[in-house]
């Protein structure tokens, strides 16, 4: 796998997200296209400026989702909280 060669920035979810510029966007597209699939996003720019972002479809970001809160539910059920009474932590809110 190629690696983009264009600064990376974090976008607002703590997800990378690469810059690209347009020219690069032409001659790669494929292995971005490639990226794309396995999850990365991009942001592609003309002259420096951001003009458009290019990102797995909604398809493969609810796939994601879906592993993602399956991934909390398991982790959930094998490190459960101790230690916590829920009512007491309920009544508190209350006060």
């Amino acid at each position: 796998m190629e690696i983009i060669r264009d600064k990376t920035v974090v976008c607002p979810l703590f997800l990378m997200k690469i810059e690209i510029g347009s020219y690069e966007v032409k001659t790669k597209l494929p292995e971005l296209l490639r990226q794309v699939k396995a999850g990365k996003s991009f942001t592609i720019t003309n002259r420096g400026k951001a003009v458009a972002d290019l990102v797995p479809t909604l398809g493969v970001r609810a796939k994601d989702k879906v592993a993602a809160a399956e991934k909390l539910k398991e982790f959930m059920l094998t490190n459960p909280v101790r230690g916590v009474n829920i009512k007491e932590l309920i009544e508190e809110g209350r006060a």
